[in-house]
């Protein structure tokens, strides 16, 4: 009975220590938010710097860019066609981030994030997820909306309102 008790004993510490090293610490966990908000900011530089290899590097080969228009859900090589012309004529965007909440998986290999933006566009809302791949992060997805106030939303909707019925016939 004793040996079998040991056992048991041996079999959860060594899985609480498996556990525990999969983890990341507090530390490691705030030195990759470091990482991924750099890496945010430097792509949202490269776009208001018209730097098209260095915007479209820091996005995973299938990642997609979802735009504020309905119609505007971007798979990389799309995003890239359509964005070429503007990066090379030195007028991209230029997106100032306001303020960005980071969040990072137990193991450290994938990460997603909010940001409130000011754009052209007034105030943005961007989101997003970023993965790590072979020790390098790289966006996944991206979703820019462009912010509401609620007591604008009724007159919003009342602008939108032909378009997107004429958006909405495609699903019916």
């Amino acid at each position: 009975m004793k040996k079998r008790v040991a056992i048991f004993l041996l079999f959860v510490f060594i899985t609480t220590f498996a556990i525990a090293q999969q983890s990341m610490s507090s530390l490691a966990k705030k030195a990759t938010k470091n990482k991924i908000n750099t890496l945010l900011n430097d792509w949202h530089l490269a776009a208001s710097e018209a730097n098209f290899d260095d915007y479209f590097d820091k996005m995973d080969s299938v990642s997609v860019f979802i735009g504020t228009d309905a119609t505007e859900n971007w798979p990389k090589t799309a995003f890239a066609k359509f964005s070429k012309p503007y990066f090379d004529q030195g007028k991209a965007w230029d997106f100032k981030t306001l303020e960005r909440n980071i969040y990072i998986n137990s193991t450290g290999n994938f990460a997603w994030f909010d940001e409130l933006l000011n754009t052209w566009m007034g105030t943005c809302r961007g989101s997003g997820v970023l993965e790590k791949k072979e020790n390098v992060w790289v966006i996944k997805q991206y979703v820019l909306s462009v912010t509401i106030p609620n007591d604008d939303v009724q007159k919003v909707i009342a602008a939108k309102k032909d378009n997107d019925a004429a958006f909405l016939k495609k699903y019916n």
